[in-house]
């Protein structure tokens, strides 16, 4: 018996252990397709070089044909060089892991555009820069994405299933901001905001040409201008959200911005047919041509 155990005890222990590179991945279904997990982030520093363990250790998991592209999106502290940091303690050099950066904050938007046209991918995952939407959910939100021929998957913090301490005052803005986007845009998601989504890549090609937010609204005006486009097909799959993402207060600045943004999406729908006109990733493209190779 004292021999079972033993034996037992160290097959549990081989049992979870990462798997190494290229070995035993879950998703046959990605066979012949390369995964890009763009990673927005802003004064990131403590906590990154977790959280691109977590998310690689993932990845390893799903499918050895995958990439990670961090931009820096004009940090103060120290993220890049925690991105770096990372990249080269872990064997990444060139190969998996990539890190961008420019010295100014230009918003979370410009940063997920900007990891786009770096991405080669042919499914493209945006995700936040840290531990607060752990990163072991991914898995379902592919299988999700394939099984259902999804043009786009997103996490909510109001689906049934969700796990996520959601508190009331929250709740009442969220009601709030959903409510508005259903009446100007006729949008039946339930949550634009969560930091996991998924996109098949000619989807991106079509909507980020058009993008005009760069910060408060640019998830919602991703959305609409895909729903606009005749990408409808926009699955929400309940969110796993640490309480933690709720500890900071939602200020009256960041209210009035999101208010401003989305008016000027419906201005731009509505009025002004913007989304209508075949466009080049004219402001982009130029814009890139100023920022630093990766590092």
């Amino acid at each position: 018996q004292k021999g079972l155990a033993i034996c037992v005890h160290f097959c549990v222990l081989w049992m979870k252990e990462p798997l190494p590179h290229g070995e035993r991945h879950s998703m046959p279904e990605l066979e012949g397709k390369k995964l890009s997990v763009v990673v927005p982030a802003y004064n990131k520093a403590l906590g990154l070089y977790d959280f691109l363990t977590s998310l690689t250790s993932e990845l390893e998991t799903i499918t050895p044909n995958y990439e990670v592209i961090v931009v820096d999106d004009g940090s103060q502290d120290a993220t890049r060089l925690e991105a770096i940091r990372y990249k080269k303690e872990n064997g990444y050099p060139g190969q998996k892991v990539f890190v961008f950066d420019y010295p100014m904050n230009v918003g979370k938007g410009f940063a997920l555009s900007f990891g786009f046209s770096k991405a080669t991918g042919d499914v493209i995952v945006f995700m936040d820069a840290d531990l607060d939407l752990p990163p072991r959910q991914l898995q379902y939100y592919l299988k999700t994405f394939i099984k259902k021929h999804a043009d786009i998957v997103i996490g909510s913090k109001r689906h049934p299933m969700a796990k996520v301490h959601y508190p009331l005052r929250r709740r009442i803005y969220s009601l709030i901001f959903q409510l508005m986007i259903r009446i100007l845009f006729h949008l039946t998601i339930a949550d634009t905001q969560v930091g996991m989504k998924v996109f098949r890549r000619n989807v991106l090609e079509q909507v980020i040409p058009r993008i005009v937010v760069k910060a408060f609204a640019f998830d919602l005006e991703l959305l609409v201008v895909a729903h606009h486009l005749g990408y409808k097909r926009i699955i929400e799959v309940p969110a796993d959200l640490r309480h933690k993402q709720f500890g900071s207060t939602i200020n009256f600045l960041s209210i009035k911005g999101m208010i401003q943004d989305t008016l000027a999406i419906f201005y731009r729908k509505r009025i002004l047919k913007y989304y209508n006109r075949s466009l080049a990733n004219g402001r982009l493209a130029e814009a890139t041509k100023l920022l630093p190779a990766e590092s």
